[in-house]
């Protein structure tokens, strides 16, 4: 029981304590920070995410875009130092903790009902 306290205290210190409230359903857009040559500049990823996964240090979200007709999926571990940012634009209303069935729709079938009753900041 120890050591388990001991990496708890050690991965506190690196958790992110100025993430907002992402939920199934939500368009986001995550700042990417991406290393070219000696420079680093953030990288807008803009989408819907589709799974949250585990907690604590080791929090996942996995995030949906279609770019050029193909539907690509990034996972982002949210406490990352690669994350800079992650904006809320849109809330999604779905019943689903998992939203794998998007990746069968095309199109306007892609599309999720608004949330009201969350703010987006």
């Amino acid at each position: 029981m120890h050591a388990q306290e001991i990496i708890r205290s050690i991965e506190e210190s690196y958790l992110k304590k100025d993430l907002p409230q992402i939920y199934v359903g939500d368009t986001i857009k995550v700042g990417v920070v991406i290393q070219e040559g000696g420079k680093e500049r953030t990288q807008p990823y803009e989408g819907v995410v589709i799974a949250k996964r585990n907690g604590g240090i080791n929090e996942t979200i996995t995030v949906r875009r279609v770019f050029q007709n193909v539907g690509v999926e990034r996972v982002f571990l949210l406490h990352s130092p690669r994350i800079s940012s992650i904006k809320i634009i849109r809330r999604g209303d779905v019943r689903r903790a998992k939203l794998y069935y998007l990746r069968d729709r095309v199109g306007k079938a892609t599309r999720l009902k608004q949330r009201f009753d969350r703010p987006t900041t």
